[in-house]
C-alpha cells in the first residue's frame, strides 16, 4: 500500500531523511520510531503530499505522491501530531463541514459522519464547541477527521502525544480496532505501545533507516543467542556443571541462594536447548521451579541502536 524507495529531504547542506527505502503491506500496522530529529515527521509530510522530497520516489496506494497528489490524499486519512481544529465549531459542524471539502457525497455523508462520531467514541460531545474539549477529545475529532471518507491508509503522526493513561487506553483500543480494515503506518515515542499495536517496527536515526523488522526477530537479533532463566531446588554446583556441559551452551551463571539456586544460561544463537536442560536437571535430582526465556525490551532495543556512533541495519 505504501512503497518508499531511496527518499530523500535536503535542507541545505543537512538531511532530513537520507536515502530510506521500506513498504507498508495492505492491512499492516508498522510502528514508526526515532528520537527528536530523526525524520519521522518529515517522511510523513512527504507521503501525505504536504511537502516535496529532494529526489527518491514513493507511491501510496498505487499512487505517486508527486505526480498524483489528489488521487494519493483522497486514499489517506492524516492525523499530524498537532491537530489543526477550528476551535469556534461544533464537533458534528466541524466533521460535516470536513467531510464537503472532502467531496464526501451528500447521501453518504450522514453515514459515515454518524460512523465515525461512533468508532472514535465522541457521541456525547458531538454538539460541544470543539475548544472546550480535552486534549484526549480533540484527538478523536481529530482521528473522527481522518477517516470521515472511508480511506485505505492511515498515517497517525504521535496520536497519543499529550494524553493521560486512561485517554492513552482509549486511542490505542481505537487504533487496534481501525487495523482491522485499515493499512497503518503510526510514528510514536511510547514503546509499549509498539509493542502491543505493531506488526513491525522501523527505526530512524539521524534520517537513516538502522532497524527494520518484528520486535521478536529485533530481540533475537540484540540478544544474540537465547538466555533462558532457571530457578532450580537442589545442589547448585552440581547441576551448574550439569548445564555447562550442555551442547551448545555458551555460558552459565549461576546464583546460590541455598537450597533453592538461580541460573542465567546462554546458549548459542538459534539453538533450542531446552529439552536438555530439563533432562539435565533431573537427571542430576533438581526440581525445576521456573524456566523461562530472557526478554529484551524494545526500549532496550531502541535506546541500543540510537546511541551508537556506528549505525546497525537489520
Amino acid at each position: 500500500m505504501i512503497k518508499v524507495e531511496h527518499l530523500s529531504k535536503r535542507y541545505a547542506e543537512v538531511y532530513a531523511v537520507n536515502d530510506i527505502s521500506f513498504e507498508v503491506h495492505e492491512g499492516e500496522i508498522l510502528g514508526l520510531l526515532g528520537p527528536n530529529g530523526a525524520g519521522k515527521t518529515t517522511t510523513m509530510r512527504i507521503l501525505t503530499c504536504y511537502m516535496p522530497a529532494t529526489s527518491g520516489t514513493a507511491t501510496v496506494a498505487g499512487y505517486d505522491v508527486f505526480r498524483e497528489s489528489l488521487k494519493v490524499r483522497k486514499e489517506i486519512g492524516y492525523l499530524p501530531e498537532n491537530v489543526p481544529l477550528y476551535p469556534e465549531m461544533r464537533v458534528k459542524e466541524y466533521l460535516s463541514f470536513r467531510a464537503k471539502l472532502k467531496k464526501l457525497p451528500y447521501r453518504e455523508r450522514k453515514m459515515k459522519i454518524a460512523e465515525c462520531i461512533e468508532k472514535c467514541r465522541i457521541a456525547d460531545v458531538q454538539n460541544q464547541i470543539i475548544g472546550t474539549l480535552s486534549k484526549g477529545y480533540r484527538q478523536r475529532v481529530g482521528l473522527a477527521d481522518s477517516l470521515v471518507h472511508d480511506p485505505k491508509i492511515l498515517i497517525l503522526d504521535e496520536p497519543t502525544i499529550g494524553l493521560d493513561p486512561n485517554q492513552i487506553r482509549q486511542v490505542r483500543q481505537l487504533i487496534k480496532e481501525l487495523g482491522e480494515k485499515h493499512t497503518i503506518l503510526l510514528s510514536t515515542h511510547i514503546l509499549p505501545e509498539v509493542e502491543m499495536l505493531c506488526g513491525r517496527v522501523i527505526i530512524v536515526n539521524k534520517g537513516k533507516i538502522v532497524a527494520m523488522d518484528t520486535t521478536s526477530n529485533l530481540g533475537s537479533q540484540f540478544r544474540g543467542g537465547d538466555n533462558i532463566v532457571l530457578e532450580i531446588r537442589g545442589n547448585g554446583e552440581k547441576i551448574k556443571d550439569a548445564l555447562s556441559n550442555i551442547k551448545g551452551v555458551k555460558k552459565v551463571v549461576w546464583q546460590d541462594n541455598g537450597p533453592v539456586s538461580n541460573f542465567a544460561v546462554e546458549a548459542e544463537k538459534g539453538v533450542d536447548i531446552r529439552d536438555d536442560i530439563f533432562s539435565s536437571i533431573v537427571k542430576n535430582n533438581g526440581i525445576i521451579r521456573e524456566m523461562k526465556r530472557a526478554s529484551i525490551t524494545l526500549e532496550e532495543i531502541f535506546h541500543h541502536i540510537t546511541t551508537q556512533e556506528k549505525e546497525v541495519v537489520v
